[in-house]
């Protein structure tokens, strides 16, 4: 009998100051898309959540800024977390900006408003608290998912 020997890949992990970062340059495209009803400013952003969803928060041209401009200049020590969370949170992101970017185009304004405002919410909180709201998602549904020991 042969033996079929599976790879498994380990976790990505990421730089935890960069999500930081990418949610406080978040939190000031978001304030502008709300304040000027900009379809194309939510549109940009919204790309910017699709290459974080699909690629990991590592490839955005957010975190890009960081590793190139920004963490050479930090003299705190690397604290790394898990890619994961940071990638759903950037799903939960892509999917409030197609609803407002679907609020603009159908012309139903209080639908865009209400979507940036939740995503822009998301983002705040991470940027001023680093309470990142669709990391602690993904956790949740991580425990929810296990199996309960009896």
């Amino acid at each position: 009998m042969t033996q079929v020997k599976t790879q498994v890949k380990p976790s990505t992990v990421i730089d935890a100051r960069g999500p930081r970062f990418s949610a406080a340059v978040t939190t000031a495209v978001l304030a502008t898309a709300l304040a000027t009803s900009n379809l194309w400013v939510i549109v940009a952003q919204a790309i910017v959540f699709a290459i974080g969803a699909f690629r990991g928060p590592q490839f955005t041209p957010y975190a890009l800024i960081f590793k190139n401009i920004v963490k050479p200049r930090l003299k705190s020590a690397v604290i790394t977390e898990d890619v994961r969370p940071p990638q759903f949170a950037q799903s939960v992101g892509l999917l409030f900006a197609l609803v407002a970017i679907a609020g603009s185009i159908s012309g139903i304004s209080g639908l865009f408003v209400v979507a940036v405002s939740f995503a822009l919410a998301a983002a705040f909180l991470n940027a001023a608290f680093n309470f990142c709201l669709g990391c602690e998602m993904y956790l949740l549904l991580l425990r929810a998912r296990k199996p309960q020991a009896s």
